[in-house]
């Protein structure tokens, strides 16, 4: 009878099907993974984008190396301890965003710069002085950065919170105008993305707003 309920207990271990590992899905910058199921992965392996999420990305690129570059002049320039910290924060997490634009882009095999870089003017006038029109929708254009680098100390900090709010309320700004489209914003991660990038930049946007409250202008600042 043992022997018989051994036997039994090999054939039953012998059929169960193996222990498959857990399937993680990496989280947004500063998110943890979470544990999906292999349905949800299937989902995710579906790479269905349209011309527009790829202009999207591509355009974003430029969008988040901007802010970059201002981080840069606010390392040089900026006064504020607090802003400092906030813009470092701010670099952190646009260079994360950047490589995971770099990543989707280049998993579809799509190129990271734009056909159509631009959806402004950009560059100079005429006359040879910086345009006033932005590259796209809140970025600074070339007198408002030239603006930025040449300011310094407390009008730099003011000058450096005003565009960046701008800035990140121009992605926002990009983020609505996909959503618009037909079939738009459809792919997994493209998706995840868009709420990482949401999130993200309107908590700093009313983090810059406090703290530019709190900059009153000095007598040497005032005009």
């Amino acid at each position: 009878m043992s022997l018989t309920l051994g036997l039994i207990a090999t054939v039953l271990c012998a059929a169960a099907p193996p222990q498959t590992p857990p399937i993680f899905q990496p989280g947004a910058p500063g998110q943890p993974p979470r544990v999906i199921s292999a349905g949800e992965s299937v989902g995710l392996s579906r790479t269905g984008f349209t011309a527009e999420d790829v202009r999207f990305m591509q355009h974003m690129l430029v969008h988040h190396a901007q802010a970059v570059a201002m981080v840069e002049l606010l390392r040089a320039h900026g006064a504020d301890a607090t802003v400092r910290q906030l813009g470092e924060r701010i670099a952190l997490g646009q260079a994360a965003e950047m490589e995971q634009m770099r990543d989707w882009l280049a998993a579809r095999e799509q190129p990271e710069a734009a056909a159509d870089p631009h959806t402004g003017h950009g560059g100079h006038t005429g006359h040879g002085a910086p345009s006033d029109t932005p590259l796209m929708p809140g970025m600074l254009s070339p007198a408002r950065m030239q603006a930025l680098a040449a300011a310094r100390g407390p009008a730099f900090d003011r000058l450096f919170l005003e565009g960046m709010i701008d800035h990140h309320q121009g992605a926002l700004d990009m983020v609505d105008a996909l959503m618009a489209l037909p079939d738009a914003g459809e792919d997994p991660l493209l998706s995840d993305f868009l709420s990482s990038v949401v999130a993200d930049q309107s908590a700093e946007i009313l983090r810059m707003q406090s703290l530019l409250s709190d900059l009153n202008p000095t007598a040497e600042d005032r005009p």
